[in-house]
């Protein structure tokens, strides 16, 4: 079976965070949170000792860490224009 493409991988967590939160605010803010700060500081701690010691780690293991961190990013902001402050928080 073939590889999913960064950019593949990327659209298929950005359907499922639109299914997230389209199902519960409250839910689809936590996750949302959790995996982007999760992703984003393993993408932080794998580039900091790519620097300090070159491994043999493929180019596409950080796109993907990247995209999953940009992700729910993305899509909390895109939800936030258009509903506004989740229901949960007013």
């Amino acid at each position: 079976m073939p590889r999913l493409s960064p950019l593949e991988a990327f659209l298929i967590q950005v359907v499922l965070y639109i299914l997230l939160w389209l199902g519960d605010d409250f839910y689809a803010t936590l996750g949302s949170f959790a995996f982007a700060s999760l992703f984003l500081s393993i993408w932080l701690v794998s580039r900091i000792a790519e620097w300090i010691e070159p491994s043999k780690v493929p180019r596409w293991y950080f796109s993907y860490l990247l995209g999953g961190a940009l992700a729910p990013i993305l899509v909390t902001i895109i939800f936030y224009l258009i509903k506004g402050a989740p229901s949960w928080v007013l």
